[in-house]
């Protein structure tokens, strides 16, 4: 999930109206009852900027209701999709193939089924969210040790994804390497009444392809996951200078549980987290609230996004390094949100119950106050539009990759200030994991955010670069793309970099022999068939294609398309002075 641009007068705001907002609004659009539907994410908006449709959304509160769905739709070889309630996944997963298609929201599929604290289990449903699922744990004394930082994902849709958290101990840090049983509602044939329920269990090959499904095999109607006794954390934040990081980004993560890095290049600047586990006699009972992702004055998140498309358009890159170095220090000072006793930050370490510092994400659940505040993206307001990157490199090739970060940032210190109005790199740990589509190695996963105009031909401050990292990243370091982030190019022979790709297409064909639960975008990530790169004038500038021709970019406006400065054979919308 994005870390969210800050200035000044939305800091100032921020310390006076913590008071609720407007929760996000439901994705799925009927224009009578629930037929004739449109869907999109959160954002409003998929990487080709296209809309989905779909003839019905169905709402399923129960296993049956939705293996008759599955069934009903089976016999008329419908297309299906699932759709989670908050729908943060960036590419089209969700979208149905073809308008006669229909979308399975699992909205009302959010109850904790069973917790056993003896066996430390939990099974739940899939519309389930993160908070409910750190809470439900939480109750019952335990703990699941790593997640993602953003309380807005559902269980199936952590799964679908690969969503994790941060560490290179146990398990790793993957929610799916922590699924032990699954059940998954997928087609069958008429004899098994066109659905059937399929039980997985540890040890079963199958498990592995449903681990990381991207919503191709069938719905998911149950997830078990092994827990943890509830435990103690510290964390304290470090900033230091990034000369050394090349070498430190390999190490840092065997020596503390927890650790993660907020990397500033155009600063020269990296913020440590030291994060680990304590006695539970430890005094303290922190909490984690991270300050982007609580309610927002839609009146400030309007003059952020005016004053980002103003700098834009004046090309003021020292207007955008001021920013960036106001954001770094008012995130500094205040700890990221972390506070020692619910209300204060009065130092570090900061320590307290897992539950309470691994994820926030307060904006989602407030009242009702007809958007006079809102999450800082909430396309009903205007707010933050942007694009983001995420990819793993492998801990082998990351000093080099972060040197020819460095190296880009020496030729044009100014280029990387717009990141840092984003809250900088987000840097995690993930390690390999046993699922077909997840992790081949462990690695460090890197979030970039950065701005995306409303205009799809308008090209960028400092276009190339970013442009160049994202190259360097997926084909000069074989990154692999997180499957719910991303644009079209960092997707470009992506399949082919796991070796069990193959194995996961079997189940795939045994699990859904008609590919009624595929469209087009699955088909092409997965590799059956061609359509990734979207070749057209402009193409590059939303990270449909890699330029080739000077058409691509935006020569009407000097950017035309030309070698990266330090990746050579990257091809990049440079601009050109006259």
């Amino acid at each position: 999930m994005a870390k969210i641009q800050f200035v000044v007068t939305y800091w100032i705001c921020l310390t006076i109206c913590l008071v609720g907002c407007t929760p996000p609004e439901d994705h799925i659009k009927c224009s009578s009852g629930n037929t004739n539907c449109t869907i999109t994410n959160t954002y409003a908006t998929f990487p080709d900027r296209s809309i989905c449709r779909a003839a019905e959304a169905m709402y399923p509160k129960s296993e049956q209701e939705l293996i008759s769905i599955v069934a009903n739709a089976t016999s008329l070889q419908r297309k299906m999709k699932v759709a989670t309630t908050t729908s943060h996944s960036i590419p089209k997963l969700m979208c149905p193939g073809g308008e006669n298609g229909i979308i399975i929201s699992t909205k009302y599929l959010n109850r904790t089924v069973n917790v056993d604290k003896s066996a430390m289990t939990i099974t739940v449903e899939p519309g389930v969210t993160l908070r409910q699922l750190i809470n439900a744990s939480a109750a019952a004394g335990l703990a699941l040790p790593y997640a993602p930082y953003w309380w807005g994902l559902t269980v199936g849709g952590m799964l679908g994804t690969g969503a994790h958290g941060s560490t290179l101990w146990g398990l790793g840090s993957a929610v799916h390497d922590y699924v032990i049983q699954l059940r998954i509602v997928t087609p069958a044939g008429p004899d098994e009444g066109y659905a059937k329920v399929r039980t997985l269990r540890n040890g079963d090959p199958e498990l592995n392809a449903a681990r990381v499904s991207l919503g191709v095999l069938g719905v998911i109607s149950q997830v078990t996951l092994q827990l943890q006794p509830l435990f103690k954390r510290s964390i304290t934040y470090v900033q230091k200078n990034d000369s050394d990081f090349g070498d430190q980004a390999s190490t840092f993560g065997r020596q503390h549980e927890f650790a993660d890095f907020t990397w500033y290049p155009s600063q020269h600047k990296v913020v440590y987290r030291i994060d680990d586990r304590v006695p539970s006699n430890t005094t303290g009972n922190g909490l984690y609230d991270f300050m982007g992702f609580r309610s927002t004055p839609s009146l400030f998140l309007a003059l952020i996004r005016t004053a980002e498309e103003t700098q834009e358009s004046i090309r003021d890159a020292v207007g955008k390094c001021i920013n960036g170095g106001i954001t770094t220090s008012i995130l500094t000072n205040a700890a990221y949100g972390l506070t020692n006793d619910g209300s204060m930050f009065k130092g570090y370490p900061v320590v307290g119950y897992n539950n309470r510092l691994q994820s926030s994400g307060s904006c989602l659940d407030s009242p009702q106050d007809g958007l006079i505040t809102a999450c800082p993206w909430d396309p009903r307001v205007k707010g933050l539009y942007y694009f983001q990157n995420g990819f793993s490199i492998g801990l082998s090739k990351v000093k080099d990759f972060i040197q020819d970060v460095q190296k880009l940032v020496s030729l044009q210190p100014r280029a990387l200030c717009g990141v840092d109005l984003y809250d900088g790199f987000l840097i995690r740990y993930v390690t390999a994991s046993s699922a077909y589509l997840g992790k081949q190695e462990d690695a460090l996963d890197f979030d970039i955010t950065y701005y995306r105009s409303k205009d799809p031909m308008a090209p960028r401050l400092y276009e190339d670069i970013l442009e160049e990292i994202e190259q360097m990243a997926v084909i000069k370091y074989g990154g692999l793309p997180h499957w719910g982030k991303n644009r079209n190019l960092a997707f470009v022979g992506a399949i082919n970099k796991y070796q069990n790709a193959t194995e996961f297409l079997k189940v795939k064909q045994l699990y859904d022999p008609l590919g009624l639960f595929s469209n087009e975008w699955t088909d092409q990530i997965l590799g059956i068939k061609d359509g990734i790169t979207i070749m057209k004038d402009g193409c590059a500038l939303e990270g449909l294609c890699i330029c080739s021709q000077d058409s691509h970019c935006a020569p009407q406006k000097g950017y035309f398309c030309r070698p990266g400065k330090v990746y050579t054979d990257a091809r990049v919308c440079t601009r050109l002075s006259s």
